[in-house]
């Protein structure tokens, strides 16, 4: 069973940077496509983005599009959300999620019932 756990919340002014870390356990990385999801208070959980586990391939929501960047390190079972240009509107729970086990090379939806283990998330605060 696949446990994955977030670090490197925190409060941030806007404009700022943060680089979220998640760390997995109990399988490797290798058949799992990865994604990072965010959830506002009053609001649904989204998805940030969500990269694969083939060719590393990516996908962002509108919102993140050229400031945030998702990488994966399955040798270290770590996964990265580099956060650059933070907005108000970014603070959220942040959820680490693995979908998967994986073993053809389709591309995998970036969609939140598409991912069944999640870690217990990290809180993102943007603000002056």
């Amino acid at each position: 069973q696949l446990q994955l756990v977030e670090s490197g919340g925190g409060l941030v002014q806007p404009g700022g940077s943060l680089r979220l870390s998640c760390a997995a356990s109990g399988s490797t990385l290798d058949y799992y496509a990865i994604g990072w999801f965010r959830q506002a208070p009053g609001k649904e959980r989204e998805a940030v983005t969500c990269i694969s586990n083939t060719d590393g391939s990516t996908n962002y929501a509108d919102s993140v599009k050229g400031r945030f960047t998702i990488s994966r390190d399955n040798a270290k079972k770590m996964v990265y959300l580099q956060m650059t240009s933070l907005k108000p509107e970014d603070t959220a729970v942040y959820y680490c999620a693995a979908g998967g086990p994986i073993y053809g090379r389709s591309p995998y939806p970036c969609t939140k019932p598409h991912y069944g283990s999640w870690g217990q998330g990290t809180q993102v605060t943007v603000s002056s």
